[in-house]
């Protein structure tokens, strides 16, 4: 069995949705050939924590933990602000004071390509000994954070190892890249175009990220591009009865902040209250996650307040067990210029739990074609249109019937296993 090096920032205990498909590539690689060895941080500032995704870890997993200078809790006490990091960086505020401009400034200036530059220090020497201690094979960064793909080519540049680089967002141009003034900026797009360039492999986990790439830098091979798209486990999902739910309950998980915004949905449920078709008594809205304080604002002053959970961040097995016992699973695709090529790795998850998906996406985008083709829910782009769907799909649950009729067979494509399996053919090609 070869060994492969896995860089990875987002490694239990970390927890969200960043961490989920790398821990699920090191479980089943395994099975085809490849025994991962993992590189990642010992203290990070994760979005969320989640302990018991270390269980899912193999136990025979070699991990090492190294040190990182990160700058964040200079950033909160500099915007005197509590909420999670990525809450508080991407969350569009309507009046931002002079220190949160100074703080912003200092990210997009200093921090290139991100806030976790400072690994590359302690990761590099790590990275060479384990490569010479366990005759590593092959080298596996997963992005973002982008400081990974620095240390993958920082580590291919020294071994002279085929190197596979994982992009699951696109680096430059994109909704979550820091607003950076011309030199930065230019500074970013070389680390970028150097990575790309010398990247033995690119695999994307949207075919957008393919596309923005090779529109950015033409030259590049387009064969070096791969999309291996997100999944879900089928081994995270246990067995339920099926029971009635004893309001009509469309869950939420994951985080909402900024563009992300559940705002259709609101006004729809606004004008069904409003016209009498619906009664809060018999609606429940659960948002399981981290919820940023915009959003609960615009809820806090809406009716939709009086049915609506916030549960804070659960640990994965429990958001699951909440997804299922819900009826329907709200899918936000962020509103940004990149929202008709975005498949957050989310809907793979709602996919995996079998239930009815609302989606607040364009039409003719990417998450329609998956819908369209797994037949497991629909789009909505407008407040009328999704006014349409709840009472289509309230009436359905009223009479207890099914709200969709799922592909099955479509949606056992999109199966960890098979990620895993992709992945590890990537491999073999390489290292032939």
């Amino acid at each position: 069995m070869r060994r492969v090096l896995v860089v990875a920032y987002y490694f239990p205990p970390s927890g969200g949705p960043g961490v989920q498909r790398v821990l699920k590539m090191i479980r089943y690689l395994p099975h085809f050939g490849w025994e991962p060895v993992v590189l990642t941080v010992r203290e990070g500032t994760f979005p969320a924590r989640d302990d018991s995704l270390l269980a899912e870890a193999p136990p025979t997993l070699h991990i090492d933990r190294t040190r990182i200078l990160e700058p964040y809790k200079l950033y909160r006490r500099m915007t005197n602000t509590q909420q999670p990091i990525d809450i508080a960086v991407l969350t569009h505020h309507r009046s931002k004071s002079w220190s949160q401009r100074i703080a912003e400034w200092v990210r997009a200036t200093l921090f290139i390509p991100d806030a976790r530059i400072g690994w590359i220090v302690d990761a590099v020497p790590a990275g060479i000994s384990l490569i010479k201690h366990f005759g590593i094979s092959m080298i596996y960064t997963s992005s973002p954070p982008y400081t990974c793909a620095l240390i993958g080519r920082a580590l291919k540049r020294r071994s002279e190892l085929p190197w596979v680089m994982e992009l699951r967002d696109p680096w430059t141009g994109f909704l979550t890249t820091p607003k950076r003034w011309w030199l930065p900026a230019w500074i970013d797009r070389q680390l970028e175009r150097s990575c790309l360039e010398r990247a033995d492999r690119i695999v994307a986990a949207w075919d957008g990220i393919t596309r923005d790439a090779l529109a950015k830098y033409p030259s590049l091979p387009s064969e070096k591009f791969v999309t291996i798209p997100n999944g879900f486990d089928a081994a995270d999902y246990p067995p339920t009865e099926l029971l009635p739910t004893d309001k009509f309950t469309i869950a939420y998980t994951g985080s909402l902040y900024g563009l992300r915004n559940p705002a259709l949905l609101i006004t729809a449920l606004e004008t069904l209250f409003a016209q009498g078709v619906l009664s809060p008594e018999r609606i429940r809205l659960r948002l399981v996650g981290r919820i940023g304080e915009d959003v609960t604002a615009d809820i806090s002053r809406s009716p939709v307040h009086a049915c609506t959970e916030f549960i804070p961040y659960r640990p994965h097995s429990e958001s699951i067990r909440l997804l299922q016992a819900s009826d329907v699973a709200l899918l936000i695709v962020d509103r940004s210029s990149e929202r008709n090529a975005i498949v957050p790795g989310k809907v793979f998850e709602y996919l995996g739990a079998g239930k009815a998906i609302l989606a607040l996406a364009p039409h003719g985008s990417a998450i329609e074609e998956l819908l369209t083709e797994t037949q497991a829910g629909v789009v909505c782009d407008t407040a009328e249109e999704c006014t349409s769907v709840l009472i289509d799909w309230y009436d359905r649950w009223q009479r207890n019937e099914p709200l969709v009729t799922p592909n099955i067979n479509a949606i056992a494509r999109y199966e960890r296993r098979n990620a895993a399996q992709q992945l590890a053919a990537q491999f073999d090609e390489l290292v032939r």
